[in-house]
């Protein structure tokens, strides 16, 4: 049974910068190929010393055979043995003409080192360990030459090994310590030379890709400074736009300015169509709802006019007289809140006065409790009256709103605090309520034009959805923030003025 199918593992895209990443491409192919090109020259060096040595060491190995090849022939004069050996038992190659210091023979016979000797630094002969004399005796009579570790001071030696005329092994060998010495010497000018060679390359990169990549940092800074620019409402004006010098279609950079001053044209035309719209829009409600001001006082003067000529209507007449002048007022509220919704649309000034907060909430919880009598209204309030300068009927109709929103959408029997006070130059008006709450889908919206809650806030009045609408306008016009918080049992909205005082 074959088991679920395994997930395909996505691999991250790198985070790195586009600098770095261009640097490291640059970089590790350098250092790979100086890589490549030191070890080559490091084994080409020591493969061409070591054929030196061979050379040398055939050299060395027919003079040891030709003089072991002369048995009659007295060997030449040697200092005294500097107590290492017996002097009797040196091999006869040493004493060949043309042996140089460093020099190697030993005479193997039946597997075992019979005699051997090494031509010291003044011409003495040093005889070897029993531990060497083993390697010598473990060679292959074939006269190729191979590189051994003798240890001790002798260190690493070139051998070969081959047959005598009288039968037995003859071991032959030239010291490698100029070799190893010419190949470290090597190795270290390279790591030197290499060294600054990658930090010159790397400096000269860096300075070349932040050179190339100048235009591009223009190209960002403009698209950063248009993201930074208010979009969201309001007349529009894109000035912003990248140089001519980096819109050269010819490189890839010219080309991604060249996108992003075409996107601009276009996101700047769509804003202007915008905006000319909403203005359209705006001064449509405007106008219209001014024409409507006056049909509708009229239906409301006639209305009333008829309701209060008792003799003669009938009962039905003056009912229905009664519910054309109520559906009349509505009418004329939502009117009358279209029309300041437009007005701070446009951004029409609003008259700046010293207000008194204090006042004006108690002014207004009183009014709450005289509209709203099976509501329990509250108030906490400073010492000290808080002032903050603005547009009094305004800011009063942003009070009364919050109070008409808690007794219009919580059940009777709700307590509603209106709590004032001054926090580092801010006034903070608060109207919190023990009621239901908003429901958790619909607080996003509270605050857009027309947003109604629904049964679960029960409605004892009716609401034309623009109340909240109008006090995050007037709020905002003010240069202040809104905000609500809610859950069952408590939902609080908290206004914020600037520029408060308490006197």
């Amino acid at each position: 049974m074959s088991g679920p199918p395994a997930a395909t593992s996505q691999v991250p895209r790198s985070r790195r910068s586009l600098r770095t990443r261009l640097l490291v491409a640059f970089v590790v192919p350098l250092v790979v190929v100086l890589g490549l090109v030191g070890v080559a020259s490091v084994t080409s060096l020591r493969s061409e010393l070591l054929g030196q040595v061979d050379t040398r060491l055939d050299a060395v190995s027919d003079r040891s055979r030709d003089y072991s090849a002369q048995p009659g022939e007295v060997l030449p004069p040697r200092p005294p043995d500097d107590g290492n050996g017996d002097a009797d038992s040196e091999p006869g190659g040493l004493g060949a003409r043309g042996q140089g210091e460093g020099t190697l023979v030993a005479t193997v016979v039946d597997g075992t080192c019979t005699n051997s000797g090494v031509i010291g630094a003044k011409g003495e002969t040093v005889t070897l360990t029993s531990a060497q004399e083993d390697v010598l005796s473990g060679l292959t009579p074939d006269g190729e030459p191979v590189t051994e570790d003798l240890g001790g001071d002798l260190g690493e030696y070139r051998l070969v090994a081959g047959t005598a005329p009288n039968g037995d092994v003859l071991v032959n060998g030239l010291p490698l310590s100029g070799t190893a010495d010419a190949v470290r010497r090597l190795v270290a000018v390279e790591l030197v030379v290499g060294l600054l060679a990658l930090a010159a390359a790397a400096l000269a990169a860096v300075l070349v890709i932040r050179r190339t990549l100048r235009p591009l940092d223009r190209v960002a800074a403009t698209a950063t400074r248009v993201s930074e620019l208010p979009l969201a409402s309001g007349e529009v004006q894109l000035a912003e736009r990248v140089p001519p010098e980096d819109t050269d279609p010819r490189t890839e950079v010219g080309q991604v300015g060249t996108a992003l001053n075409r996107m601009l044209d276009h996101v700047e035309g769509s804003l202007a169509a915008r905006q000319e719209s909403e203005t359209q829009v705006r001064q449509f409600v405007a106008d219209a709802s001014h024409e409507l001001r006056t049909p509708l006082a009229s239906i409301r003067g006639y209305a009333e006019l008829v309701r209060r000529q008792r003799a003669g209507v009938p009962s039905d007449v003056g009912h229905a007289m009664r519910r054309v002048e109520s559906e009349a007022l509505r009418m004329s509220e939502l009117v009358e809140e279209l029309l300041l919704l437009a007005r701070l649309d446009a951004g029409r000034e609003l008259t700046t006065e010293e207000v008194d907060l204090t006042a004006l909430v108690v002014d207004t919880v009183s009014d709450a409790h005289v509209a709203g009598p099976t509501h329990d209204w509250q108030v906490d309030l400073p010492d000290s009256p808080v002032v903050v300068p603005g547009d009094p009927a305004r800011l009063h109709q942003v009070l009364a709103n919050l109070l008409a929103n808690v007794r219009s959408h919580t059940p009777d029997g709700t307590t509603a605090t209106t709590r004032l006070r001054a926090e580092a130059g801010w006034a903070v008006l608060q109207v919190v309520d023990d009621g239901p709450g908003i429901p958790e889908g619909l607080r996003p919206h509270v605050f857009e034009r027309f947003a109604r809650g629904d049964a679960s806030r029960s409605r004892t009045a009716g609401s034309t959805g623009l109340g909240l609408a109008i006090v995050h306008a007037v709020v905002a016009a003010h240069g202040g923030t809104v905000e609500v918080t809610s859950e069952p049992g408590r939902t609080a909205f908290t206004v914020r003025l600037p520029h408060a005082s308490e006197v």
